[in-house]
């Protein structure tokens, strides 16, 4: 883990990317880069694609903007960013039923179509980031609920979201602002969301 340099007098604190690198789309894990920081990541079960289909367990490749932060106040702390945070209630949930208008947007629990809890009993949405994957606007069955998370333990990959340890989730928040995007690569030449 590398610290975060002094920013440059006038200079935005905040990334305006934040890289996730990945070898093939296969993948389950990748390298991401915040400024001076680089971490390990893990990825979705099935690996990366441009062409994501709900439930299909890939992580999407491209630039998404991040949208918000939550946090569980039972258990964390409200991070540092420059992102809007808020605390995550027992009663959030996030619609991924392609056919609900609903889809993939937070709603209120209980709700009867297939959705998320966001209030786990594990800890992987302690600290949690909407992606601003397919929600502008949303397309039914292109994919729901891409969050930057906690990672699951053991270095399990996730059902198609970017999870980072807990502590370097909390140091990338702190480089992320109302400009920053995460772009999410195939290593090498040729690939369209490297640019």
């Amino acid at each position: 883990m590398s610290a975060p340099r002094p920013p440059v007098a006038g200079a935005s604190p905040f990334c305006d990317t934040i890289r996730v690198s990945v070898s093939s789309v296969g993948a389950t894990t990748g390298t991401l880069v915040a400024g001076a920081l680089v971490f390990p990541c893990t990825l979705g079960r099935t690996g990366v694609s441009d062409a994501r289909v709900e439930g299909d367990g890939k992580t999407p490749l491209g630039c998404f903007s991040l949208r918000q932060v939550y946090y569980r106040p039972d258990r964390e702390s409200p991070p540092e960013t420059g992102l809007p945070v808020a605390p995550l209630r027992p009663e959030q949930g996030w619609c991924d039923d392609p056919r609900d208008p609903a889809y993939n947007r937070e709603v209120t629990l209980p709700f009867a179509p297939s959705h998320e809890v966001l209030w786990r009993e594990d800890a992987l949405y302690d600290l949690l980031c909407v992606i601003g994957y397919n929600d502008d606007p949303v397309v039914p069955f292109q994919g729901s609920a891409i969050f930057l998370h906690v990672a699951p333990p053991e270095g399990r990959p996730t059902q198609g979201c970017v999870a980072l340890e807990k502590e370097a989730l909390r140091q990338v928040l702190a480089l992320c602002g109302p400009r920053t995007r995460l772009c999410v690569h195939l290593d090498g030449p040729g690939d369209p969301s490297a640019a």
